[in-house]
């Protein structure tokens, strides 16, 4: 119980960062330095990194289609809670973290849904002729909060010690690769990026509270 509570404690303290980020790219040196005038806070850092990486549209192509992995993550934890309710006829049967793991699913399903309508900053680049929202980066938030919840999934899954230790290297890295691949693609401003650190590791970390509460 003290475990999860130290959780909930840091879980809080992200997300209450989170809000505070948000807040300052709302207020912070807010210049037009972004496509078609469109104003960005943080200009400076901004357009200073976003300089300094440039664009690379197929850097931007392919962690876009790897952003598949972590929805074809969720759809298989979905198929196991899906076959352990059909085999023990009830989903109050069903593995509790799985049960916790859906509904974790479905609030960063909502997070992300949120801030596509709630827009804070929109892209360094257009996208097909469009300027997108682009904060916080939803790809570093569907990574960062699908993977290592993946993670602490397959660490107690998966028995056998080197095949758990290959996995999860693998994961891992994939995540890493995801969110580095993000901001050199020059797709997002810096500030999207950490914006979607921030919530990630916020609810990842809440998540793994519920599950260790008793």
């Amino acid at each position: 119980m003290k475990k999860s509570r130290k959780e909930f404690i840091i879980a809080t303290g992200f997300l209450a960062a989170f809000v505070l980020w948000t807040l300052a790219v709302l207020t912070v040196d807010v210049r037009p330095v972004g496509p078609n005038g469109s104003a960005v806070g943080f200009a400076q850092l901004n357009g200073f990194v976003h300089t300094l990486t440039g664009v690379h549209w197929r850097l931007y192509t392919v962690t876009d289609w790897l952003g598949l992995v972590p929805i074809a993550v969720c759809f298989g934890f979905g198929v196991l809670g899906l076959v352990q309710w059909i085999r023990r006829k009830k989903i109050t049967k069903v593995d509790r973290n799985i049960l916790i793991l859906g509904g974790y699913y479905m609030v960063v399903m909502a997070v992300y849904i949120l801030f596509e309508y709630v827009v804070i900053n929109r892209r360094p680049v257009l996208i097909d002729g469009f300027l997108e929202a682009s904060y916080p980066s939803s790809t570093t938030v569907l990574v960062l909060c699908v993977i290592p919840s993946a993670m602490l999934q397959l660490r107690e899954r998966i028995k056998n010690k080197a095949a758990k230790s290959v996995v999860l290297s693998v994961f891992a890295a994939f995540a890493v690769f995801m969110v580095i691949g993000r901001l050199v693609s020059g797709v997002h401003w810096v500030s999207d990026i950490i914006g979607g650190i921030l919530v990630s590791s916020g609810l990842v970390m809440m998540y793994k509270a519920v599950c260790e509460m008793k």
